[in-house]
């Protein structure tokens, strides 16, 4: 089914910047940005921050011992911030989310387990996510990114012709019931939404996230112009005007094609690492597989468009 070598598509070059120095990760996306202190960036160094952030789909910065009213700071120099769809803020900043897991969490599942673009079951599903590592565990934690957008450009021009037209059903349905399966109640974002479990109705709020939206399989960059495979393996149930039967193969198909390892960039995180990554145009995934140790995080989203 997959490509495992693809050619002819890659260019994860960076560009000569004259404000900042850029270093690729792989090379199919990612990039670390060298010599920065993000809490005192000039207005050049930013431009061009962003820039590369567009180029690379996913970039990160080390050495960054940010307070969360830093963190905000530099968030909002992407745009407002987004609704978050699964976490509450920290007491006095409301809208940096702790992504916690304790040492003696046993649970099966963890946040951001599972390929996926944030929250695209909203109607303006966030488009910038940033997440600053305060503990790391020794080893394990990981994040791994696949560049959506080098995944349509490898795809057949056949094949582009049949998602161009497609619509996305994205639900938190799924998830909710993997959750409720593998999950224990604890004061973790995930933790919390297992104590839905046993609930004799849900709230209107989970309701309208289970029901979800639509959205193009294909979206087009608001600023770049990039087009991009829209879907993951796990928020999207289902294609509009297609019974489940016939949307299953293309969905099954597509989300195992974007993350084949040829399209990927693997980050080992550090205390004091900034990650930046656009949701237009890759998806991403954390692993469970540090249990015995703790690894704290705090995330902030910025508010997206409706994807077109």
């Amino acid at each position: 089914m997959q490509i495992l070598h693809p050619s002819g598509k890659f260019d994860n070059h960076a560009r000569d910047y004259a404000h900042i120095t850029v270093a690729p990760l792989a090379a199919a996306m990612g990039a670390e940005i060298v010599g920065v202190d993000l809490r005192i960036l000039t207005d050049a160094q930013f431009a061009e921050i962003r820039d590369a952030l567009f180029r690379h789909k996913m970039i990160y910065v080390r050495g960054q011992q940010l307070t969360h009213e830093e963190h905000e700071v530099f968030s909002l120099r992407f745009g407002p911030f987004a609704e978050d769809a699964y976490t509450k803020g920290v007491p006095g900043h409301a809208n940096v989310h702790p992504l916690i897991k304790e040492a003696e969490d046993k649970s099966k599942m963890v946040f951001g387990e599972g390929w996926h673009t944030d929250s695209p079951f909203l109607p303006e599903p966030p488009s910038i996510t940033m997440l600053r590592s305060v503990q790391i565990p020794p080893f394990g934690g990981d994040t791994i990114w696949c560049n959506s957008a080098l995944a349509y450009a490898c795809l057949s021009d056949g094949y582009k012709r049949i998602v161009d037209t497609l619509k996305v059903h994205f639900s938190l349905r799924n998830v909710l019931a993997s959750v409720h399966a593998a999950v224990e109640i604890s004061d973790s974002p995930i933790g919390r939404l297992a104590t839905t479990r046993d609930a004799p109705t849900l709230s209107e709020d989970l309701q309208r996230k289970i029901r979800g939206n639509l959205h193009p399989m294909v979206r087009t960059h608001p600023i770049t112009g990039e087009r991009a495979l829209y879907l993951d393996g796990s928020y999207a149930v289902g294609i509009d005007g297609l019974e489940p039967q016939e949307a299953a193969p293309i969905l099954d198909y597509l989300a195992h094609f974007i993350t084949q390892a040829a399209f990927s960039c693997r980050l080992r995180w550090e205390p004091n690492m900034v990650a930046v990554w656009d949701n237009r145009l890759c998806l991403h995934q954390a692993f469970n597989d540090y249990m015995g140790y703790r690894r704290e995080m705090y995330r902030t989203t910025v508010m997206g468009e409706k994807p077109v």
